[in-house]
């Protein structure tokens, strides 16, 4: 299903009122005609601009949630520095987002509130989909990734600001875990064992990308770290045109992108999913994803990261079973939760994935 912008309400005027006085200090151009909510992000807040100036743009206007990203300026000088570096490309298959400026020339302003905002031209005629429909549109998004990798493969991935750091670093991921199991705050470690069992049972395999990254046999590249498919954005004509949502870019390696891209491509059940039967590895998915990552960046990656690719999957839902796995032991303290039990099916569901696709190894394989 498309984005779809919720009006805003008459509750919201105060707000409306707000955000014009906000809008005041950005350079943008035209008059401020429409305000509504837009997208359907859980972390920042969104509102969509409509210009009532005939063609002048219309802008994304954002609250950045600062107790998720409390590094906004260096976050937004590597926004700044990546979108500069995509747009010296000159691909005109591809679009970038273009930060506008404060009228002191600055990335963000703070309210007297206490909290950040920013302003991008708004993308006309591109949409964004929170739910995979064909393999078609998985091959775009892949694409659209493949090309976001390829395009910054000369930028010096290691001066961008680490904006969360280990985020997807695994041997951390899996101390926590041990130290949960070890405290049992909320006593649930019976409860869970046959998780923690099997997540240490796989936690060496799970660590080997990132043994290899410390042992510098992986290149540091600029990734993305948040390869769901929402954040690419497709044409009329189904086309990927433009990767978003850029606040998590930072150093890496490709198999994050291309692991957590597979992780929430390939089987089509919800992470919460509680009939394990329904979490599959759909293998023609697969096929689309990786054709469409690898058809602009192949040439670009070294043997070692093309040979780990297939375990990048199983390595990105094994974080997410561990996170989720590690908040339940701890009594739910991270990740808001709509049952008791929720972070216990999540991350029983991440875990099976995580199986699942170590299962299916010999044939990923085979179609990198």
């Amino acid at each position: 299903m498309p984005y779809f912008a919720p009006k805003l309400h008459s509750s919201m005027l105060k707000m409306a009122l707000d955000i014009e006085q906000l809008l005041t200090h950005f350079e943008i151009s035209g008059a401020i005609g429409n305000i509504q909510g837009f997208g359907s992000g859980h972390i920042n807040d969104t509102f969509k601009i409509t210009n009532a100036s005939p063609g002048e743009p219309d802008y994304l206007l954002q609250r950045i949630n600062h107790k998720v990203f409390p590094h906004v300026g260096p976050m937004m000088d590597n926004i700044l520095r990546v979108t500069e570096h995509l747009k010296k490309k000159e691909n005109p298959e591809y679009h970038s987002m273009t930060i506008v400026p404060t009228r002191t020339g600055d990335l963000f302003i703070r309210d007297d509130n206490g909290s950040y905002w920013r302003v991008y031209i708004f993308l006309e005629k591109l949409v964004s989909y929170d739910v995979v429909e064909t393999s078609e549109q998985i091959y775009e998004g892949g694409k659209a990734f493949g090309t976001f990798l390829r395009d910054l493969s000369d930028f010096p991935a290691e001066t961008l600001f680490p904006t969360l750091p280990n985020f997807h670093h695994v041997p951390m991921r899996v101390r926590n875990l041990e130290r949960a199991v070890k405290d049992d705050k909320a006593g649930r470690v019976l409860q869970a064992n046959h998780l923690i069992r099997f997540a240490l049972e796989v936690a060496d395999e799970m660590c080997r990308i990132q043994a290899l990254g410390d042992q510098h046999q992986l290149p540091l590249r600029v990734t993305h770290n948040d390869t769901k498919f929402n954040n690419v954005m497709l044409d009329r004509n189904g086309k990927g045109r433009c990767v978003i949502d850029l606040d998590t870019v930072m150093p890496g390696y490709v198999h994050f992108d291309f692991g957590d891209a597979v992780r929430t491509s390939v089987s089509s059940a919800p992470e919460d999913e509680t009939d394990l039967e329904k979490i599959q590895v759909d293998l023609d998915r697969f096929e689309a994803f990786a054709r469409g990552y690898l058809e602009p960046s192949r040439d670009i990656l070294s043997p070692l990261e093309l040979e780990y690719l297939p375990l990048s999957g199983a390595m990105l839902a094994y974080i997410m079973g561990i996170r989720f796995l590690t908040d339940f032991l701890m009594g739910d303290v991270y990740y808001k939760i709509h049952s008791p039990e929720h972070n216990l099916q999540r991350a029983t569901a991440q875990l099976d994935l995580t199986q699942k696709i170590l299962n299916r190894i010999p044939d990923l394989k085979r179609m990198i």
